[in-house]
């Protein structure tokens, strides 16, 4: 194919981002390693904010992938990116495509009044760590390794609790049989109980006995189900801090009017994390 000459005119990096994880957990195919973990991010292109406006995509995760792949080539399979690397690549994306700068509306707990507050994402992205999934976690004669899920994993997982959240709202609905209301709700605990069984097998990548390393994640999964509850809580707590480590921080914030000062939380809405850069 004929070499195209206006090539020299595409897209260049416009930053260079460090992973929190350092590209460990990835499948071999799916990152391209660096030699010191810096990867180069493009800006997005026209093709990529049509995809991000485009709600279907944003719902089932194909245009967060998309974008990904076109921003970030090192990346092959965004699917597979573990999920301690999906704040910071967004983050990235848009700060090569739009610059660091972005503002977000708050209001005080005190007062009620309502301001912008100017956001530096060079910031959000620096406080953004990675847990030492090195250490196991003990519990007896066990030994469970622990590993961040991946982007498919957390995707198929937030789509599962929004059709049970739907499932919830429909049980208040009076028009509903007090049966039919009870039957539903044991369905949806039970599928509750599931999901969040299958949530913690998906970030257990090895559990060691005495005798016998067993990584089959089904096998993990039947064990959780079957444990004594308190060593569940116990796995499950222990995930929660590990994820928590990585997630985007609280932001710190002085009230314009009153001087009041408060932390309020911050998540990456995806809808309208890049719809408001342009």
């Amino acid at each position: 194919m004929e070499t195209n000459p206006l090539k020299q005119y595409f897209r260049q990096p416009a930053i260079y981002v460090r992973l929190p994880s350092s590209g460990k957990f990835y499948q071999p195919e799916a990152l391209l390693h660096t030699d010191n973990n810096e990867y180069p991010v493009l800006p997005m292109t026209t093709m990529d904010e049509i995809t991000y406006r485009t709600p279907d995509a944003l719902f089932n995760g194909t245009a967060v992938t998309s974008v990904i792949q076109s921003c970030m080539p090192n990346i092959r399979d965004a699917w597979q990116m573990p999920s301690i690397d999906v704040d910071t690549v967004l983050i990235a994306i848009r700060i090569a495509s739009y610059g660091h700068n972005m503002q977000i509306a708050t209001t005080c707990p005190k007062c009620d009044n309502e301001q912008d507050y100017d956001l530096d994402l060079r910031r959000v992205m620096e406080g953004i760590e990675c847990a030492d999934y090195d250490q196991p976690l003990k519990l007896g004669d066990l030994q469970l390794f622990l590993r961040p899920m991946t982007y498919k994993d957390m995707n198929e997982n937030n789509m599962t609790q929004f059709e049970e959240q739907k499932t919830m709202q429909m049980l208040q609905d009076e028009s509903v049989a007090e049966t039919d209301r009870l039957r539903y709700l044991n369905q949806v605990l039970q599928k509750i109980t599931q999901v969040t069984a299958k949530a913690i097998a998906q970030n257990i990548a090895m559990v060691k006995t005495p005798e016998i390393q067993v990584t089959d994640q089904a096998q993990i999964m039947d064990w959780l189900l079957n444990c004594d509850r308190h060593v569940f809580n116990r796995v499950k707590n222990h995930v929660i801090n590990m994820k928590s480590k990585s997630e985007i921080k609280p932001l710190h914030i002085k009230c314009g009017n009153c001087s009041n000062e408060f932390d309020q939380q911050y998540t990456l809405d995806m809808s309208t994390f890049f719809a408001d850069a342009s």
